[in-house]
């Protein structure tokens, strides 16, 4: 299987994303943000990072990347896509998940390993996970406070499309503790915490975040 994963100007976590993939048993595919070919992948990876330098808003120069045209229409069809950090700011900012995200609660970078408790197994990127299990992965960023009007909210929960959730104290200030959510099929995933810097313990704080990437495997052999 071949996994995309695209670098952006400013991107961070791409060569970490394409290393969890390997991890995982799968090809890690570097894909181009000025690029429309997605080189046949199966799934795409948006990575975290400062993507344009985020001198307008997060995401939302780089929703307008060639690549990200590839992206909508992949996804629409049904092929998996996860955004992690930034790649979750701009898979908003594309209409591909609801909301936004923004500056942290109280202003501050916040750069610390973060308990998240599993609440939707039935995802592309989580289904090796047990429900309500809970999860040590690191998580940076300075606007990663996830907002959306109560009507979205609760429409994101009565669908269960929430997918992972902060445990013990919030960390930036999201809505309902809310650290990941899918898209209506559940194939498009996006989260703020890093999976991909959690997938050994020898080099993160646990092995926790590669389930992520064994699940869409899983779902790919699956379809």
């Amino acid at each position: 299987m071949k996994i995309g994963v695209i670098t952006f100007p400013g991107s961070l976590d791409d060569v970490d994303a394409a290393r969890a993939v390997r991890y995982a048993g799968a090809e890690p595919v570097a894909l181009w943000h000025a690029d429309q070919d997605l080189h046949e992948v199966h799934a795409v990876i948006v990575p975290g990072g400062f993507s344009y330098g985020d001198y307008l808003r997060c995401g939302a120069i780089a929703r307008f990347a060639p690549v990200m045209t590839s992206v909508l229409d992949a996804a629409r069809g049904g092929m998996p896509v996860l955004g992690i950090c930034n790649g979750f700011q701009i898979l908003c900012e594309a209409g591909l998940l609801p909301g936004a995200l923004v500056r942290n609660s109280r202003l501050h970078f916040v750069c610390r390993d973060q308990w998240l408790r599993v609440e939707n197994t039935h995802t592309a990127w989580s289904s090796r996970y047990e429900r309500s299990a809970e999860l040590l992965v690191p998580l940076k960023s300075g606007e990663g406070g996830y907002v959306a009007d109560r009507s979205i909210l609760d429409e994101l929960e009565g669908e269960g499309r929430v997918v992972f959730r902060y445990v013990g104290k919030n960390p930036n200030g999201s809505l309902r503790d809310i650290a990941g959510i899918s898209s209506p099929n559940g194939r498009v995933v996006g989260m703020m915490p890093h999976p991909e810097h959690a997938i050994d313990a020898l080099t993160g704080p646990t092995d926790d975040g590669l389930g992520m990437f064994y699940s869409v495997l899983d779902s790919l052999v699956a379809a």
